[in-house]
């Protein structure tokens, strides 16, 4: 799947993007997964990537020391905006990991992606890590949280590429269908990846999501 048709398949499910944050066994672990970010991310100034409709924003808005909160989608940076956040504590930039721009003399201590890893593509890993670290520097500390497999829930994989990604066929709101990639890395997988760039890595899980913490080298 391009890039551009991600971006255009998550602007067109913009007002929906949140409801799944309110089925009842997800909505629990969402707050759990919720606390455990917002203790990590405590006190540090955060560059958040793919923030979609700031719904993990607004859970660590209030412990971290500044925010800029990011994504590709002005439709979802639109949402994002509605939530209440502490007076002058949060800042919102149209952004692209892919090619990331941002404000001149800007200094983060922590990275934070939620939702966003399983959208990138394994041969594209390398420079995710790369821009990443370009953006919070060397001892930098980087937050990712995504999405677990879980019976009876987790949309069926359509299929399975040469590189090992797998994609899933999602509904837009018109009806039509759309091919995501989607993807859900093993534990042994994610700290063998992240081995090269990062100490202290960390990775916990609840049902329904998992979470990684590290620190770049």
């Amino acid at each position: 799947m391009k890039r551009e048709a991600l971006a255009d398949y998550y602007a067109q499910c913009a007002e929906t993007f949140d409801e799944k944050y309110q089925e009842p066994d997800l909505e629990e672990d969402a707050y759990a997964a919720a606390e455990h970010i917002s203790e990590a991310l405590a006190n540090h100034d955060v560059l958040e990537l793919g923030c979609g409709s700031g719904y993990w924003t607004q859970h660590f808005a209030d412990a971290a020391k500044s925010i800029l909160a990011t994504d590709v989608n002005e439709a979802m940076l639109d949402l994002a905006q509605d939530h209440d956040y502490p007076d002058g504590k949060v800042e919102f930039a149209i952004a692209d990991w892919h090619n990331l721009k941002l404000p001149e003399g800007r200094k983060f201590t922590a990275c934070f992606a939620g939702g966003m890893w399983s959208h990138i593509r394994r041969d594209e890993y390398n420079s995710a890590m790369a821009n990443i670290r370009k953006a919070i520097g060397s001892g930098g500390f980087l937050v990712l949280i995504d999405d677990n497999v879980v019976e009876d829930f987790t949309r069926p994989t359509a299929r399975t590429d040469s590189d090992g990604n797998t994609y899933q066929i999602r509904e837009l709101p018109d009806g039509s269908r759309v091919e995501v990639i989607k993807n859900f890395p093993t534990d042994s997988y994610l700290k063998k990846k992240f081995a090269a760039i990062a100490r202290d890595i960390r990775v916990s899980r609840n049902e329904f999501f998992w979470m990684l913490t590290c620190v770049l080298k």
